[in-house]
């Protein structure tokens, strides 16, 4: 219900809230809003709320990075194409090794084959010489030659002299004739085993050869895989920068508009009259679970107590402030639960009436120290402009205006109370 407002109004305050929303609407819930290297202590006279130059700095702050991050990519692409067209030779390398490896072992097989088959053709070359030898030499000590001394001493007649001296002569043309195979297959064999030990060191020389040329190939391929990591190191160096300068951005922005949102629902509720002390129920909903533990939400109330008492210095309202030195009354939320122990992803920096959405519904009768008051201007969530923390017995912590500052007070002191409390 809403009185004495106009329907231009309305649209304006409505078409803020949409941006604030769509601005925020993936951060309802676990969001983690706030700056990361927050300024030193503002100045009261001077809002921190992001100024749009300070969002235009970070634009071009991102656009840097951005360019920077390209450029390394490009960088990186060429240098990794370098690195697989060396990996393809060092691969190929590794076959031609291979292949020569496996040459080299037949060839070495080779060559024992014909040392072996050598040495057992000369012992047999060896051992018919032996044998023939020594026949000869005992022909010659009976003074004559082994096959007539043979014949003499076995002879039954002529005749039988005549065929054994034939049979002895056809033995002795056998044994020199074997005798003379036996030599060419020593010659061959020797001839052979020449031929295995030279295709043998020919190739043990390529195999040096091509392992020296895989070697230059994998020195290359590991020079360049260096080089590529390196590179890779710099190019997601600069992404991670990339992503905290488009954050900031993005943060800088969100917080600007929500604290415009704010400080704007703000000025319209000290000019909307006949505001309801309290707003009807109208079926609000929000969270269905809740974040805080009991010891959580004392923290976060002595923190809020803290900072309302602090008199050396005094603390004042801010517009967009969340501390150490300064607040708005969201901000003195944000920091009291954070200071209590919550955190991203379950905690982040909202405005008043995102957090209204983003805490559970809880009736006036439940309220404990630590729950969130809320106040709108017209009693819809959108219109939300106020919230403080509950500190039991119906009062409450908050940072109230620019003109009162922080305070201790009771929560029907302004009006516009929504129907329900929010634990986080």
């Amino acid at each position: 219900m809403v009185f004495g407002k106009t329907s231009k109004s309305r649209k304006s305050v409505g078409a803020f809230m949409a941006l604030a929303i769509g601005l925020s609407v993936f951060s309802i819930f676990n969001a983690d809003l706030a700056i990361s290297n927050p300024p030193a202590t503002p100045k009261p006279t001077k809002p921190p709320k992001p100024t749009q130059a300070q969002i235009d700095a970070a634009k071009k702050e991102e656009a840097a990075k951005a360019a920077a991050a390209k450029k390394a990519a490009a960088v990186l692409s060429s240098a990794t194409k370098t690195l697989n067209q060396l990996a393809a030779i060092a691969a190929t390398a590794q076959v031609a090794y291979n292949k020569a490896l496996t040459e080299l072992r037949i060839a070495k097989e080779n060559a024992n084959a014909a040392a072996v088959h050598a040495l057992k053709t000369q012992a047999e070359v060896s051992k018919a010489n032996t044998v023939i030898g020594k026949m000869a030499s005992n022909a010659y000590k009976l003074g004559g030659d082994f096959t007539n001394i043979n014949a003499l001493l076995s002879a039954n007649g002529p005749q039988d002299l005549i065929d054994q001296l034939t049979t002895l002569d056809n033995i002795g043309n056998t044994n020199t004739v074997a005798l003379k195979r036996f030599e060419a297959a020593e010659s061959a064999a020797k001839i052979a085993k020449i031929e295995a030990d030279r295709t043998k060191a020919a190739q043990e020389a390529a195999t040096v050869k091509v392992a020296e040329t895989k070697k230059v190939a994998d020195d290359a391929k590991a020079a360049q895989q260096k080089e590529v990591n390196k590179l890779r190191a710099v190019q997601n160096k600069l992404a991670a920068e990339l992503a905290k300068a488009k954050n900031f951005r993005v943060t800088l922005e969100q917080q600007r508009q929500l604290a415009l949102l704010e400080e704007s629902n703000a000025n319209t509720a000290t000019k909307t009259p006949n505001q309801f002390k309290v707003w009807p129920n109208k079926g609000f909903t929000g969270r269905t679970t809740i974040r805080s533990t009991e010891e959580i939400r004392t923290k976060a109330v002595a923190y809020a107590k803290k900072q309302v008492l602090a008199r050396n210095p005094v603390k004042p309202y801010v517009w967009g402030a969340q501390g150490p030195s300064s607040f708005d009354c969201s901000g003195l939320v944000y920091a009291a639960y954070k200071d209590a122990g919550l955190g991203w992803p379950t905690w982040g920096r909202l405005n008043a009436a995102l957090y209204f959405v983003a805490t559970k519904r809880v009736p006036f009768n439940e309220l404990v120290p630590g729950d969130l008051l809320f106040y709108s201007y017209d009693g819809s969530v959108q219109n939300i402009h106020h919230i403080t923390i509950y500190a039991g017995n119906g009062m409450m912590w908050e940072a109230n205006s620019k003109r009162v500052g922080l305070i201790y007070s009771n929560m029907y002191s302004i009006k516009g109370l929504m129907p329900s409390g929010g634990r986080v």
